[in-house]
């Protein structure tokens, strides 16, 4: 037998599986996509055990170990994907990724913008006790320099014996 077939036939499968993952945007094609990469590296080890005679033949042993290996990844895959489907309604791959870095980059921000918030609220904060006391000192001071007067009595001005401009004109 030569070898050359099932060398071929084993890359033309395991660049299929490979494109169908880079490419694909399906979790379930995904999936799919891996299974044929994994059934080519399953063709090579059978072609080259056959080829080189093993007599233990650890080639098809190992294939044998290679497909328990896959039918486990796949029943954990689709458990995985039907669970993504659940709780976001959709099983794309680019929407997914996407999600998940939104709600990184989301608590990122909420967490700088709760530490800006409270740093803000602190400066606020130390704002209104410096301009109450500046009120204060303000207020004090005025009081102060105002001479205390006498209240006086109703209808005397203190303006009775001064003229204003207007007055003088006319």
């Amino acid at each position: 037998m030569h070898l050359a077939y099932p060398a071929v036939l084993a890359a033309l499968l395991f660049c299929t599986g490979l494109y169908g993952v880079l490419a694909r945007r399906n979790a379930i094609l995904v999936l799919m996509s891996v299974e044929l990469m994994l059934n080519a590296v399953n063709l090579n080890l059978v072609a080259f055990d056959v080829w080189l005679r093993d007599t233990l033949h650890s080639g098809q042993a190992l294939t044998l170990f290679t497909i328990a290996i896959a039918a486990a990844e796949i029943g954990i895959g689709l458990a995985i994907v039907l669970a993504v489907y659940r709780n976001r309604g959709s099983s794309d791959i680019d929407r997914l990724r996407d999600t998940a870095e939104t709600d990184e980059a989301d608590a990122e921000i909420d967490a700088a913008d709760a530490a800006d918030a409270a740093d803000a609220a602190d400066a606020a904060d130390a704002a209104d006790a410096a301009d109450a006391a500046d009120a204060a000192d303000a207020a004090s001071v005025s009081a102060d320099a105002q001479p205390h007067r006498r209240a006086e009595p109703a209808g005397k001005s203190t303006n009775a014996g001064t003229t204003t401009n207007a007055e003088a004109t006319s």
